[in-house]
């Protein structure tokens, strides 16, 4: 009786049970999971890093470059716009420093920051982190000129441009935003972006295999990604493109392990010196009023519900993500050196997420629909091709049938139905992202198949109308001769 009243005596005195812990994840399922994965979809090349506070749980690389070379935790990578978290942190340094307040208007710091929009002189800092600028694909379109090759072309080549927003009016998510932060960081740091976040960020983090880029033509080789045909991963370079501060950031699993520490510690890096302070990373995490794009960061919850700040990147050849889980101190990077087609790295940074969690890992989305799509399409192009050297061929026999007048020109004016969506490829692109601004070029590779398809119709038809009309010219031609 004396031993169960102290059982009961002790149950009470206990405090109440916390949550759960996270589950133990180790290198091995980790593995499992990425290798599960590119086995399914065929990503030829992933690096990941998982971090759980200070602990550095698993770094590794899987497949090879677009050079045929081993992809390693040291393998140097793109990271897109994961490099907005970089810009918004060494944006507060700035302000950690004194040097820079938030809610003071951008031209205060950066006077050549100038728009032909009245709007655009309220525009703060913050506006541009949280990227409710006003600023807006639809009002801007930086991909239809040469791209620009510093962060002060950049700025300058904004003057002719609008809003589409008044500042702070809501959120819409422009590259630029974080172009213009970094061309203030530039100036008030007072050094070359890449050499402000060598010295000042990565340097500090132990980043040492990190650094920046401002155009496609920045990727090192081993960098270079994939785009998917037809199940098979085909190494393209990367189209043009200017992406300094909102973009360029080029890094390794390794050093992204050290990032993803900072996160979960207060800004700290591996030998415990801030390179922020706590109250600064805290606000780059913060939710904001308008939306749930904090600095570099999308505020939201995994599926049981935990707190997650995560961010997603992607060029046209490459994709890429981060997670920080604040619950749970986990901390996820994923790159993958593919297009997102049939697979991408943030569909498998959810599954590791997943992971982390305890969850039932979800099996790899199939690519077989997306890869026979890809074939029907490859074949059309083929047919397409044919059906062209056979009208080429056979337009003598046309001519022989047809009777010059409206009828004859009637049957011709088909030919030219591939020659609008290829060369305005772009903007139906565009459309079809809502405004997103991108290139021809860059449409191009985004669907390969069906631009493929798109070329060589337009080029079949254009051959088979020229050698008709020549004919039917020739035809008339020797008609008014034997007369």
């Amino acid at each position: 009786m004396l031993t169960h009243a102290l059982a009961a005596l002790v149950l009470a005195l206990a405090p109440a049970p916390g949550p759960a812990p996270a589950p133990a994840v180790d290198a091995a399922s980790i593995d499992a999971v990425v290798d599960a994965y590119r086995e399914t979809t065929g990503i030829p090349g992933v690096a990941v890093a998982v971090t759980r506070g200070r602990e550095v749980v698993h770094t590794a690389g899987y497949g090879h470059t677009a050079t045929g070379a081993p992809v390693t935790d040291r393998t140097v990578m793109a990271v897109a716009s994961l490099s907005k978290s970089v810009t918004a942190l060494a944006v507060m340094q700035l302000v950690d420093a004194g040097r820079v307040r938030l809610d003071a208007p951008v031209r205060e710091y950066l006077p050549e920051f100038r728009m032909a929009d009245g709007r655009a002189a309220a525009i703060t800092v913050r506006h541009l982190l949280h990227q409710t600028s006003g600023m807006s694909d639809l009002t801007y379109r930086s991909s239809g000129a040469p791209a620009p090759r510093t962060l002060e072309a950049a700025v300058a080549s904004m003057r002719t441009a609008r809003l589409a927003a008044d500042p702070g009016a809501r959120f819409e998510y422009h590259n630029p935003n974080y172009q213009v932060a970094a061309r203030l960081v530039e100036v008030v740091g007072g050094q070359p972006f890449d050499d402000h976040l060598r010295q000042h960020v990565f340097r500090p983090l132990g980043m040492g295999d990190s650094r920046t880029g401002a155009t496609a033509d920045d990727l090192p080789p081993e960098a270079r990604g994939h785009r998917m045909l037809a199940g098979m991963a085909v190494a393209l370079p990367e189209p043009p493109a200017f992406g300094a501060g909102s973009g360029g950031v080029l890094s390794t699993a390794h050093d992204l392990a050290a990032w993803l520490v900072a996160q979960n510690d207060r800004g700290r890096g591996p030998d415990g010196t801030p390179v922020v302070s706590a109250a600064a990373l805290a606000e780059t995490h913060r939710r904001p009023a308008t939306g749930s794009y904090a600095m570099g960061w999308t505020i939201g919850e995994t599926p049981s519900g935990a707190p997650l700040v995560d961010h997603t990147g992607g060029l046209i050849t490459v994709t890429a993500y981060q997670a920080v889980l604040p619950a749970s101190g986990y901390g996820i990077v994923v790159l993958a050196n593919a297009g997102s087609q049939y697979g991408d790295a943030p569909d498998l940074g959810a599954r590791l997420v997943d992971l982390v969690e305890g969850r039932t890992v979800s099996p790899p989305p199939s690519p077989t629909p997306l890869i026979l799509i890809d074939v029907v399409l490859l074949l059309l192009t083929i047919g397409a091709g044919f059906l062209a050297v056979r009208g080429v061929q056979r337009s003598r026999h046309w001519v022989a049938r047809c009777r010059p007048g409206p009828a004859t020109v009637a049957r011709l004016l088909p030919y030219l139905l591939p020659l609008p969506p290829l060369l305005w490829l772009d903007r139906l692109v565009s459309y079809l992202y809502r405004g997103l601004d991108i290139s021809w070029l860059q449409a191009g590779h985004l669907y390969p198949t069906a631009t493929l398809l798109l070329v060589v119709a337009a080029l079949g038809c254009g051959a088979v109308l020229v050698a008709r009309v020549g004919r039917m010219l020739r035809a008339a031609d020797r008609r008014r001769r034997a007369r």
